[in-house]
This record gives C-alpha cells, sequence and structure tokens, in this order.
C-alpha cells in the first residue's frame, strides 16, 4: 500500500465503504480543482500484467470509476450511476510507481443520463482516454428496472 508521503500535496484518500472492489483496485485518492475533482491512484506491483505495466482492464476500471464517481458528485445529494456505454482509448502505458490522474470532463446532465470523458495523465503524458454514458440508478425497489 502506498504510505501517504508517496501521495502528491492535496490529494486525500477517497473513501468509498460500500465498494469491496474499489477498496481492491485503490486506495484511490481524490483533489478539488476548482469545481473540479481529480482522481488519483499509485500504480502498484498489482496492477501490473504479465509485460510489467499497468493491465488495460485496470486502467478502463479506473477510468470508469473515475467518471462515475465524478458525476454521482455533482449532484446533491449525490445520485448513484451505472455505466450504459464506454469507450477506451490507448495512448502509453503506466508503470509501477506512476501517479496516474483521472480527469473528467462532463459534456451534459440529463435527469436520467450524463454523458462524460475521461483522460487519464501521468504528468504531462496523456495514456488513455475513456467517453462513457452514465444512467440514474433508481432506489432499490424504487421505480423500475435499471437498463443498461
Amino acid at each position: 500500500m502506498s504510505e501517504p508521503a508517496d501521495i502528491p500535496q492535496g490529494f486525500e484518500e477517497l473513501r468509498r465503504n460500500n465498494s469491496r472492489f474499489l477498496s481492491s483496485l485503490g486506495p484511490l485518492y481524490a483533489k478539488a480543482e476548482g469545481s473540479a475533482v481529480v482522481i488519483g491512484l499509485r500504480i502498484q506491483e498489482r496492477h501490473l500484467n504479465t509485460r510489467g505495466v499497468a493491465h488495460g482492464g485496470m486502467l478502463v476500471t479506473l477510468a470508469d470509476s473515475a467518471l462515475g464517481i465524478v458525476i454521482a458528485m455533482l449532484r446533491t445529494p449525490p445520485h448513484p450511476m451505472v455505466t450504459v456505454n464506454l469507450t477506451a482509448d490507448f495512448a502509453d502505458v503506466a508503470r509501477e510507481g506512476d501517479w496516474v490522474e483521472a480527469r473528467v470532463d462532463v459534456q451534459k446532465m440529463g435527469k436520467r443520463l450524463a454523458f462524460a470523458t475521461c483522460h487519464l495523465w501521468i504528468g504531462e503524458r496523456r495514456i488513455l482516454r475513456a467517453s462513457g454514458i452514465f444512467a440514474h440508478l433508481p432506489p432499490a425497489g424504487g421505480e423500475g428496472p435499471v437498463e443498461g
């Protein structure tokens, strides 16, 4: 696990108590940047594939999670969202020890759907672009089935 000294200034651990899956990915960190939230992750040995670089599926999971977290946090109270569609393009690799930042740009927030893009960065190097469509998740036992 990363030591606090390894985490860039301004980032605080993002506690997602209800998600054991995200706990296995992270720890994830968050930092407010103006009206935006940046999600960060230190690449560890457990994130690597057999070629010694961060597994592509792990990077897509980070982008998908950052998109969902940021979109959910835009509403008060936060609204849980589910992924309806996600596309990703890889531009470069991440290696053990790299600090990866997920930066989300929300294009549209509708009543039910949200459209956003996420770029993963290592310093000034963009390594992944992901675009997603997310749907509002009704409360359990609530408004009917969730599509997607």
